[in-house]
Order: C-alpha cells, then sequence, then structure tokens
C-alpha cells in the first residue's frame, strides 16, 4: 500500500473523528452543571426505546419499533428480533446460521467457518450486516468464502430488517439488515458493582467449546468500563450421510472410470474414496477468538463512548472432490499442489466511537453519531504456504439528527460517509488494488395519529469506485426512496402497503475481478462497464393479535432494471469453471409470515403453538431462474412454558429447489426435527438458564440451496448441544 494511500486513509479518519468529536463537545459541555449524573428508571427506559434499533413487546403484545423517533416505522415490514434466550437456543459461531429459522431467512453456508445472512433470497451485495447502526468492515459481502466478523455469542440481541426502510442503511440493504447490537459501547449506568453476561457451550456434531463473558464497570457516577471476549474451536463437523450429493458422486465416478482406463490406477482410486467420503467434511474445523473493551459516559440525557476490539479466526475450507484434478490435468508443474488444503486465516482490529446527544427544546431533540474504524487481514492458505492476502482499511460514520415530535409529525435526517480501501496480494488476487468512496444524505418522516399514518424515507448516495492499477473509475448518484400507508385497528392490529424504488452501485469486485478464487474454486470475471442496479417494488403487511395470538405476514414484489448477478458458464479457465458476473433484468415475488398461538394457560403452564414460513420466487427476465434462491420453507413448533422450564419441539421443512440456473444443479427436500430444554434454577429463574437439547435429531443430510458449496458441504449431522447462560 503506498504512503499516499496511507495518508488519504488516515486524514479521512482524522476527519470523521473530529468532526464527531467537534459536534459532540458542545451540547455535552452545554448542560446544565448541576445536572444529575446518572439517569432515572424513567429517563434510561425512554432512552433506551428511543434507540436507533430498538423494538420491544408492550404489554398488550404489540410489536413496537423504534427507529431514529419514530413509533412504529411500518415501513420496517417484517422485522424480527432475537434477543439473549433466542440466541442461546440456536448458537453458531456464524450470524447466518444462528438466524436460519426466522421466516424469510437462509444462509450462505459456505463452510462452518463461513456463513452469512440470505434475507429473501438476497445474499452478498444486497444484505447489509449492522453492529450498532454501522456495517462490518469486513469483506463478507464480497465473496461467500469470507467470514463476518461477528462473535454471536457476545450478542445482547440481533435484528433483522426488512422492506422498504432499510435503505436509510445504505443502498446495499437492498434485500435487508442484519443489526447485532453488543454492549462494548456502554450506554447505561448498571445497578450492580460489576455486571456479568456470560455463555458457555458445548456440542457433539463439531466437538464445539465456545464459551464468553462480558463485564460493566461503573466508575463514578457517570462513567461505565466495559470488556468482553470469547473463544471457540471445532472439529471436522460431523454429517449425516455422504459428503457430496448424488449427482456429484456419480460425476467422480465417472471420471474415476476415466483415469482407470488411461491407467492411472491411484488417482481412479482417490477419486471414488473421495466420492465415498461420509460422516464428517474434511477441512472444516475452526478456531475463533475475540476481544472488545470500551467506555461509555453517561451526562444526564447525553451518552457517549468509545470502544476498540480484535477478531481473529483461523477456518477450513472445504474442497469440490475432483478439484484437485482438475488442477493436475491444466498441467499444473507442482502435482502435490492441487492437493494441499486450504485454509483461511483472518484478523480485524475495529474502533468506534458513539455519542447520543439531547438537544433541548428546539426542533431537534436528539443528535446522534457512530464513528467506525476498521483495519482488516484475510489471508488464504494453501498448506502452509501464503496463497492470496486480502487487506482492507475502512472508515463508516454516520450523523443522525431526530426531530422532536410536533402534533403527528415526527422523523429523522442524517449524512452517511464510507470509505474502503481494499488491497489484494498474490498469485490468485483476482480483485484489484481499489478504493471505494460513498457520501449519502437520508431523511425519514412519518405523519398521523389516528387510523392512518404516511411516512416516507429517502437516500442519496454519491458513490466513486476506482482502482488505479488498471486505470479504471467510475462514479455513481444513486437514489432510494420508500413511501407507506398504514391503518391501525383494534388488539394492536396494523396493516399497510408501502411503495419504494432502490438504486445501487455495483461494488467494486463486481466491476473489476478478473482472476483465479482458490477459497471459492472459480475463475471469477466482472464488467468494469457496468450501470447501476434499480429496482421498483411493493409490499403488503399485516401484523398484530388476533385473540390471544400474535401475527405477522408480507407479500413482496420486486423488478430490477440491470440486476447484477454471479453466473457459472460452460468455459474453464486454469482448471477452474468460469464465474461471470452479469447483467440483466429481474424480478422478485415472496411471502412471509408467522403465527404463535397460545392454545392453553392456568397461569403455572402455557402451551402455545409457533408456526414460520416463506416462499421467494425469483427470475430473469427470460424467465430462467436466478442462481441460488431458497425453496419454500415451513417451520412449525409446539413449545410448553413454565416458571423455571420451556420445552420446545420443532420440525422445519425445507422443499426441493428443481428451479435452477443453467449449470446449477437441484437441491433435495428435507426436514429438520429439534427439541430443546431450557431450565432456570434459581428462584429468580432470570439469571441463570441452562438448555439442552438435540438438533436433527433423525441424522438427515440437508443442503442449502443458497450455499455456493451444497454439493459437498451438507448441513450439520444429529448435534446433542448444551449451554449456560449466566447474568448478575
Amino acid at each position: 500500500m503506498t504512503s499516499t494511500v496511507i495518508c488519504r486513509a488516515s486524514s479521512r479518519l482524522a476527519l470523521a473523528t473530529a468532526i464527531s468529536f467537534g459536534v459532540l463537545a458542545q451540547p455535552a459541555l452545554a448542560q446544565d452543571q448541576d445536572a444529575p449524573q446518572t439517569d432515572s428508571a424513567e429517563t434510561q427506559s425512554e432512552r433506551i426505546e428511543d434507540d436507533l434499533h430498538t423494538r420491544r413487546v408492550d404489554s398488550d403484545g404489540t410489536i413496537v419499533v423504534s427507529a431514529a423517533g419514530l413509533k412504529q416505522l411500518d415501513i420496517l415490514a417484517g422485522t424480527s428480533v432475537f434477543e439473549a434466550a433466542d440466541i442461546q437456543r440456536n448458537l453458531d459461531g456464524q450470524i447466518g446460521e444462528v438466524l436460519a429459522k426466522l421466516p424469510g431467512v437462509s444462509a450462505s453456508s459456505f463452510s462452518p467457518g463461513a456463513s452469512r445472512p440470505v434475507l429473501r433470497g438476497f445474499q452478498g451485495e444486497r444484505v447489509r450486516v449492522l453492529i450498532d447502526g454501522l456495517g462490518t468492515s469486513d469483506v463478507s459481502n464480497t465473496s461467500v468464502d469470507h467470514a463476518t466478523t461477528i462473535d454471536p455469542l457476545t450478542a445482547e440481541r440481533i435484528e433483522v430488517l426488512r422492506g422498504p426502510a432499510v435503505l436509510l442503511y445504505g443502498s446495499q440493504a437492498i434485500g435487508g439488515a442484519v443489526n447485532v447490537i453488543d454492549k462494548r459501547i456502554p450506554t447505561r449506568r448498571p445497578d450492580e458493582k460489576i455486571h456479568l453476561d456470560a455463555l458457555a457451550a458445548w456440542n457433539s456434531a463439531s466437538d464445539l467449546r465456545n464459551g464468553g463473558a462480558s463485564l460493566d464497570v461503573p466508575i463514578g457516577s457517570s462513567l461505565v468500563f466495559h470488556v468482553d471476549g470469547s473463544y471457540r474451536e471445532t472439529d471436522d463437523l460431523e454429517i449425516g450421510g455422504f459428503q457430496v450429493s448424488e449427482a456429484l458422486r456419480q460425476e467422480i465416478f465417472e471420471l474415476a472410470d476415466e483415469e482407470e482406463a488411461e491407467g492411472e490406477i491411484e488417482e481412479a482410486e482417490e477419486l471414488r474414496e473421495a466420492a465415498n467420503q461420509r460422516g464428517f467434511i474434511p477441512n472444516s474445523a475452526t478456531q475463533t477468538w475475540t476481544i472488545n473493551t470500551g467506555f461509555g459516559l453517561v451526562l444526564g440525557d447525553s451518552t457517549f463512548g468509545a470502544s476498540i476490539g480484535w477478531y481473529d479466526t483461523e477456518y477450513g475450507v472445504p474442497s469440490r472432490p475432483g478439484t484437485e484434478h482438475a488442477h493436475e490435468d491444466d498441467g499444473d508443474d507442482d502435482e502435490e499442489e492441487g492437493e494441499e488444503i486450504v485454509t483461511i486465516g483472518l484478523e480485524q482490529f475495529r474502533a468506534d466511537f458513539r455519542g447520543d446527544i439531547a438537544l433541548g427544546e428546539g426542533f431537534f431533540q436528539r443528535l446522534k453519531l457512530r464513528v467506525g474504524y476498521s483495519d482488516y487481514t484475510h489471508t488464504e492458505f494453501e498448506g502452509d504456504e501464503i496463497g492470496t492476502t486480502f487487506d482492507s482499511e475502512s472508515i463508516e460514520a454516520r450523523v443522525e439528527l431526530t426531530q422532536k415530535e410536533t402534533g403527528p409529525l415526527r422523523g429523522s435526517l442524517g449524512l452517511q460517509y464510507t470509505y474502503r480501501d481494499f488491497f489484494a496480494e498474490g498469485a490468485e488476487a483476482y480483485v484489484p488494488p481499489n478504493v471505494t468512496d460513498q457520501i449519502a444524505i437520508f431523511a425519514l418522516q412519518e405523519y398521523g395519529s389516528g387510523p392512518f399514518q404516511i411516512e416516507a424515507a429517502g437516500r442519496v448516495e454519491f458513490t466513486e469506485v476506482e482502482s488505479q492499477p488498471i486505470s479504471a473509475r467510475r462514479e455513481f448518484e444513486t437514489f432510494s426512496g420508500a413511501l407507506g400507508l398504514v391503518w391501525e385497528g383494534e388488539q394492536a392490529l396494523r396493516a399497510g402497503v408501502n411503495l419504494s424504488r432502490v438504486e445501487r452501485a455495483p461494488s467494486a469486485e463486481e466491476l473489476f475481478s478478473n482472476g483465479p478464487h482458490i477459497a471459492t474454486q472459480a475463475f471469477e470475471i466482472g464488467d468494469p462497464s457496468f450501470s447501476k442496479e434499480s429496482a421498483w417494488g411493493i409490499e403488503a403487511f399485516a401484523r398484530g393479535n388476533l385473540g390471544t395470538a400474535q401475527f405477522s405476514v408480507a407479500v413482496f414484489q420486486q423488478w430490477f432494471d440491470n440486476y447484477i448477478f454471479l453466473d457459472e458458464t460452460a468455459d474453464e479457465e486454469d482448471g477452474l469453471p468460469v464465474f461471470v458476473y452479469q447483467q440483466d433484468d429481474a424480478n422478485y415475488f415472496g411471502i412471509e409470515g408467522e403465527l404463535t398461538l397460545p392454545f392453553y394457560n392456568d397461569g403455572n403452564l402455557t402451551l402455545l403453538a409457533d408456526v414460520r414460513g416463506s416462499y421467494i420466487n425469483a427470475e430473469l427476465d427470460d424467465g430462467s431462474a436466478i442462481p441460488r434462491i431458497p425453496p419454500i420453507e415451513l417451520l412449525g413448533a409446539l413449545e410448553a412454558q413454565t416458571p423455571a422450564f420451556d420445552v420446545r419441539a420443532e420440525v422445519q421443512w425445507f422443499g426441493e429447489q428443481d428451479d435452477v440456473a443453467a449449470f446449477e444443479t437441484e437441491t433435495d427436500s428435507f426436514t429438520l426435527v429439534n427439541a430443546s430444554i431450557a431450565w432456570r434454577p434459581l428462584p429468580s429463574r432470570e439469571n441463570v438458564t441452562v438448555l439442552v437439547g438435540v438438533d436433527n435429531i433423525f441424522d438427515v443430510v440437508g443442503r442449502r440451496h443458497a450455499s455456493f458449496t451444497k454439493d459437498f458441504v451438507p448441513l450439520a449431522g444429529r448435534n446433542a448441544k448444551a449451554s449456560v447462560r449466566l447474568s448478575f
């Protein structure tokens, strides 16, 4: 990386930080010096509910979403929240797997060490993964083999945001956003002298050893110190049957016959052995550790703080059987090179700053600021040798002003800046060094206090993507907007319709890729001439209570112009299949919903049924299927709840996916049966939860159609698990 680039990155970080501290300093110091330094319970509750990403359930069961001062935010139709108990029940090292049981959510499932959320059939550049409203600043959105730098073990809650208003977080959230809330920057003073949260877990399918803890320590009347850390280690993942799909097995057997006919007996035997591999996935072990520390300062109704953290993971990349022989046949001088295992070592240093400032009685009520800096390194090892290294330095800053509610009008407006300097070095650096600069202006308004409300959101982005080594530079101006009409009835019943227009600038990977990518075992080619992607959308939703039942359902349709997708071709380059980024018109249709129905309650025992489902159909303009679209999914569960125990049994069915793109294989249907018991042994029954359970009780082989590696990386087989969660 040249000194010019380093200086440019440093100056951007300094500017973003200076702006934040400069804006913060005056309001914070301008507060009444006699104001109390600790919040009342009422004040803390109000600020928590008014936080940028808070969702709560009122006593009557109404789901309430608060974002930048909005009370309902119905253009976030389809919002789901995982609290601590949900995270414990579905705990996994990658956030995509944690959320995969939610309606409309799947996972990329590239490997046990890399799995990103898939929302409404969208993944990669169309799904943003956030930490408290800012991007993770990793490169997991650029390729499916890249891990997301979040350990769900230390998350306080996880929010899945879908619908038009997600555009407020960037056009890269065209399919939705996942927002992880943690406590690395404290926003409230704990009641205890030391507050401890901890979680330890074990499972049988990967011999998981997992533990994490966080401490919050109040110092004086206004300062809170925080530290957290985690460690996770797994062995190769155990599965219920053959590693490779039946179609791929037949291909490998045919290749083995060809090798044998040519007198290559040893190679033929290796191929047959790979086709018959069963019981576990070789080279799928993982090891991850994290550490974060930060502080929060509570000054009356205002807070600010900062944190730094480190994320470190190493994980295996399962190889597609037969690939090594393709390398050898291609004339590789080193015959052993194609057989060497591929692993990824990933490190990220991250620094964050956050401010939430009360502005008094003027038109604007609060000022919210977030700044994040990341230094990220991702190394792909071929055996013991370094193959390719990816470095990314990024800065993201966001400032938002929340209006004081004046009659029926409320809302917010803000400014966001994102900078990424990406550098790849090695034989398979398939993306040239590039720099992305983006600045955006956004606003969100809500009007109405009666049965009908109108909501509107808009975002303008100015994006520049430049790669000096190939003398390429592109500039894009994009506009996204949404308009919603909502009706509110009795029993918190709400229904509405949203219209949206979204535009997205192509990423550097979509524009400039051109080379072999060993981890995905593909030769990827982009197109520097791509135009911006755009989509019209309509979504209808309803949610609320029907008697004792709670429900939510959404139906959506999107019409894309210049839709960008990675398409497999019949060509080969360097012994690898060629994948080309293409642009075409496309249509998405989907429906998702969930219903929770308590059917018995005597005060000490509640029995309820939980039903969830989703369906997505996505096609290009000529009627052909878009690659890697999840099939129809249904989940049904029965749960018994008592003051001390929760017992849950669930069945999740995945339909067959036979509507596939060219060169894409079909995926068989399968059913997972899971059961768990959560026990709260202490008299308070809230501070400690012990959970035991079994996933995939019948040890079936399941493959996610959204996965790039589904034909040789199935889901875990029968998996016994146990965990303990503490909070004191």
